[in-house]
Order: C-alpha cells, then sequence, then structure tokens
C-alpha cells in the first residue's frame, strides 16, 4: 500500500465534522461488538491527529496508539464479524435497487465502497497489524511502552535516537506502519457512518431528570445517540438492551467529583440506529 493512500485512509478518521460547541454527543452502544467499533474509531482518529503532528512526543504517543489498535483488534474474530457486517450492508443497500426514491448513482457509490472496503480487508493477511509484529524493534517498544518510564533512553536507545530523527521521517515511518491498519480503518469509518445515518432524532424531556422507553418489537438497535446541552450542567447516565433504554441525569460535585441524581426537568435528542 503506498504511503499517501494510507494517509488518505488514516486522515478520514480525523473528527473534521465536530459537534457544535453548543452540543456534547454522547454514544451508548447496544452490544459488544459495536463497543469495540467505537473503540477502534476513537484510537484511529487518535493517530490521525497524532501522525501530522511535528514533536517527538506526539510521535511516541502515535505509536503507542498504534500498538493499542494492534491490541484491541487481536480479537480473534474482529475481522469476521467486520467482513459479515460489509456483506450484510451490501445486501440490504442491492435490495434497494429500482427504488424511485433511491439514486441509482448514490447507491452504486455506496456499494462499491464496501466493496472496496471488504476486498482491502479479505485480502491481509492475519490480523491488523500482524506485519509489524515481525519487526522486533518495535515489539521491544511495544514491550515496555506499558511499563511506567520503560521507554527511557537508557532502556531503549535506538528509539531514543529515532525520537531524535527528523519529523518527516518519523512521520514517514509512522505512516508505513500505519498502513497495515489502514484496511480496518476504512471498514470501520463506513461502517459506523453507515449505522449512525440510520437513525431519526427525536426531541426527548426527561421528567425530573429520568426518562425510559421501551423500544418497538421486531427491530434490533444497536446503537444510541444522545445530544444535549452543556449549559444544562447535567450528565447522563444510559442504560438499555434489546427491549428497552434508561436515561438518567446526574450532576457531578464540584469538590469531589461525586454524582449524584439531578431532579430538574430537561431535554435532549436521542437517536436510535439499527
Amino acid at each position: 500500500m503506498q504511503r499517501p493512500d494510507a494517509r488518505r485512509r488514516m486522515t478520514a478518521l480525523i473528527p473534521c465534522g465536530q459537534e457544535p460547541l453548543s452540543v456534547i454527543l454522547y454514544e451508548y452502544p447496544f452490544n459488544e461488538r459495536l463497543r469495540t467499533y467505537l473503540r477502534l474509531e476513537q484510537l484511529f482518529r487518535r493517530l490521525g491527529e497524532l501522525i501530522p503532528r511535528i514533536h517527538a512526543l506526539d510521535h511516541h504517543y502515535a505509536l503507542v496508539t498504534i500498538f493499542e489498535i494492534m491490541d484491541v483488534a487481536a480479537r480473534a474474530d474482529l475481522k469476521s464479524d467486520v467482513l459479515k457486517d460489509l456483506e450484510k450492508h451490501k445486501h440490504q443497500l442491492d435490495s434497494y435497487r429500482g427504488n424511485p426514491s433511491i439514486s441509482e448513482a448514490a447507491l452504486d457509490s455506496v456499494i462499491a465502497q464496501l466493496d472496496r472496503c471488504f476486498t482491502a480487508l479479505n485480502t491481509q493477511n492475519g490480523k491488523a497489524g500482524q506485519p509489524l509484529t515481525e519487526n522486533e524493534w518495535l515489539m521491544s517498544i511495544r514491550s515496555r511502552v506499558g511499563i511506567p518510564g520503560g521507554t527511557c533512553g537508557f532502556d531503549l536507545p535506538a528509539y531514543y535516537a529515532w525520537q531524535h530523527h527528523a519529523p518527516e521521517l518519523r512521520q514517514r515511518d509512522l505512516e508505513t506502519w500505519a498502513s497495515t491498519l489502514a484496511p480496518l480503518a476504512e471498514a470501520i469509518y463506513v461502517l459506523l457512518k453507515l449505522l449512525r445515518d440510520s437513525g431519526v432524532p427525536q426531541k426527548i424531556a426527561a421528567d425530573h431528570g429520568q426518562f425510559q422507553q421501551n423500544l418497538p418489537q421486531g427491530r434490533t438497535f444497536q446503537l444510541l445517540r444522545l445530544r444535549i446541552d452543556p449549559a444544562l450542567n447535567v450528565i447522563p447516565e444510559i442504560s438499555g438492551n434489546r427491549l428497552i433504554v434508561s436515561v438518567r441525569l446526574m450532576r457531578q460535585e464540584a469538590e469531589s467529583g461525586r454524582l449524584h441524581p439531578c431532579a430538574d426537568d430537561a431535554a435532549f435528542e436521542l437517536t436510535l440506529c439499527a
């Protein structure tokens, strides 16, 4: 994979479309597979933010982030889950062909993107980042990053020397290493975008800081998205399963940091994504 393509794929996960400053977005996954996807998305976004920077400390944490992605992606069934989800979305979109209310060009574009993601990930040998495990120098760093202060110059002099390379040389190395993760990054990005786009926002009023809603039968929701005004000074505690979703609004004490229930009425926006 060429380095420019790797940069394009990694920077696709930089959160360029931030929520408005007047709103905080909380997301709650309903299953473990989606929890893993959201964790990976957060790590890919962090990596996409850190690589373009020039300070050696930023590049240290970019490398730490690569190791964290490898740890999350080490789950045995992750790759097969992602491939199955890509196939599932493709079949769902194929069923919309011939629908006069749907643009065939837009449909073809999304299906082609799913095909590209499936092919890139399926042709990759082993788990995401597998080639990096064959690099003894990287693995020596990986074995010590979990030790407090374990990457000091006297522990890893070669790594210490690398941190003194020119920023563009460090960036080139990081982009090369990140390219092994690019197929997974793009697949996660596409799957989460399709899932988020499937939801319809609704305005909700929490009575005395409490909200509960029975979920419609026959639909399996995967993700809850909640947007709330930070000026309300409340923190939502979300819980849910396939039958019901519950939101309890909490307030944080300034000194102790302890959370306690809020008894005020409050409004927020809720989106359920299937």
